[in-house]
């Protein structure tokens, strides 16, 4: 995995700046990289404009410091405010190479651009009343705002934010690698942009990971519609979310998708080149051409639905289980099966599976997706606004802040979709749900706003394209 796309708890970023002083760097060097690092950044968004910055007491404030200088240095007009005396020593060496005047909490700078450097990843209570009452004043007097590393007053390894209230940022400087609260709410919601500040720091063996943009290949010349993968999605009571999924899936890349419909679809506006199946399901589901099964969108949850979520989950080939196969799902439905099960959980169904699973439900998002997993033995996409990715050999992925016009009704089914049909076509399973991931926002995004679910599914081959 590259290190540009890892996510550290604060415990692991500790033990990687550690490893780079180990190896003859030292903690003011680090710093030096740093803060010279996010002056690039703020340099471009200040644009000549006067900038104050935020200086706490640690190191993230020894940052603020470096930020400050290297901003003097190229002729930019700037003010650091202190919210009190440096506390480490290189937050103190910071400072005395700082050529400039340090003003302290009770000075009223007004300035265009506020830089926040109070506290950064190591933060795990609330701003005292003093600092919270010294950022928001500030904030209120300043048109752009930037954090370094972490907005002050959130959380790094859970995005909760420690004190209701909070300034709203335009950008958002990760220093060294991704944070978790980069990627969760509610802190991700208050990042505004995120950019990465390089320092060094490598790879790290079973480190999450930011969902990317998916490296993927045109079928090969000699392809035909079932070596490129059939999908099999199990229809129900309600056809219009199963009808959704099919379309999103027939763009994602898989030859042939066929819907398996519980009775006729009278009334539902079906594309013509949508195979549908109204046989007996214990029959069409022994076509050994499967590739991948769905099942879930708009299956009920009545004893026939029950019936034809077991026969789903019969085919020898992966699943993904979604929308009311996951109210009805439980240990017994998955036992003996050996290929992969995706389960694509919004909050209310994650709540459900981790009652069937035993599970407390309790920690952090990436921490509840995990301890499912590993309890059901699925790969669980916990979907929503902060899209985690977990699977039960320990591998984790958050996906990008989704824009918020995917909420709304039958963006999930059309998620599922996609996702169903880059297992079809081969795509290891961890690696299609974070696929699908991508392609589902890459497709919100060429939307634009105010769009329904049927016209996010049109935008998938769209989205693939950009992964070619």
């Amino acid at each position: 995995m590259p290190y540009a796309e890892q996510i550290l708890t604060v415990a692991r970023m500790r033990g990687a700046e550690q490893a780079l002083i180990d190896a003859g760097s030292s903690v003011d060097a680090l710093m030096q990289v740093a803060g010279r690092g996010a002056a690039d950044w703020v340099w471009r968004l200040a644009a000549h404009r006067k900038v104050t910055v935020l200086c706490g007491p640690g190191n993230n404030g020894g940052d603020g410091y470096v930020i400050a200088e290297a901003l003097r240095e190229r002729g930019g007009r700037v003010t650091i405010v202190a919210a009190t005396e440096p506390k480490t020593d290189a937050a103190g060496n910071a400072r005395a190479l700082y050529g400039g005047e340090v003003q302290g909490p009770d000075a009223r700078p007004h300035g265009e651009v506020l830089v926040d450097c109070l506290f950064g990843s190591g933060l795990t209570r609330p701003l005292s009343d003093e600092h919270f009452e010294l950022l928001n004043r500030l904030a209120d007097t300043h048109r752009h705002r930037i954090a370094v590393d972490l907005p002050s007053g959130v959380q790094s390894d859970s995005g909760m934010v420690l004190n209701e209230g909070l300034p709203q940022y335009d950008l958002t400087l990760a220093l060294g690698a991704w944070k978790f609260a980069h990627f969760l709410m509610p802190a991700t919601a208050r990042a505004g942009a995120l950019r990465l500040v390089p320092i060094g720091v490598s790879a790290i063996e079973g480190a999450a990971r930011v969902i990317a943009r998916p490296r993927l290949r045109a079928p090969a010349a000699d392809s035909h519609k079932y070596r490129r993968g059939l999908l099999a999605v199990v229809g129900g009571r309600m056809p219009g979310a199963a009808l959704l999924a099919c379309m999103a899936a027939q763009g994602a890349g898989a030859g042939y998708v066929k819907l398996f419909a519980q009775s006729g679809l009278a009334g539902a506006q079906v594309p013509p080149d949508l195979v549908i199946d109204a046989s007996l399901l214990t029959e069409v589901l022994s076509d050994d051409r499967n590739s991948a099964v769905l099942v879930g969108p708009g299956l009920g949850r009545d004893a026939a639905a029950r019936e034809r979520l077991a026969i789903g989950l019969a085919d020898p080939v992966p699943a993904i289980v979604d929308a009311d196969a996951l109210v009805l799902l439980g240990a017994r439905q998955l036992a003996g099966r050996t290929a992969p099960t995706i389960a694509t959980p919004h909050e209310g169904e994650l709540v459900a599976l981790e009652r069937a699973f035993a599970c407390e439900g309790s920690g952090t998002r990436p921490e509840r997706a995990l301890a499912l997993a590993s309890a059901s033995g699925m790969i669980v996409v916990a979907k929503g606004p902060d899209t985690v990715v977990a699977a039960p050999d320990g591998r984790l992925a958050c996906a990008p802040r989704a824009v918020p016009w995917l909420s709304t009704a039958g963006t999930g089914d059309v998620l599922a979709g996609v996702i169903a049909s880059r297992v079809a076509t081969g795509q290891e399973a961890f690696d299609a749900a974070c696929a699908g991931i991508w392609l589902h926002g890459e497709a919100a995004r060429l939307c634009g706003p105010a769009f329904t679910a049927g016209q996010l599914a049109r935008k998938v081959p769209e989205a693939l394209a950009a992964c070619l």
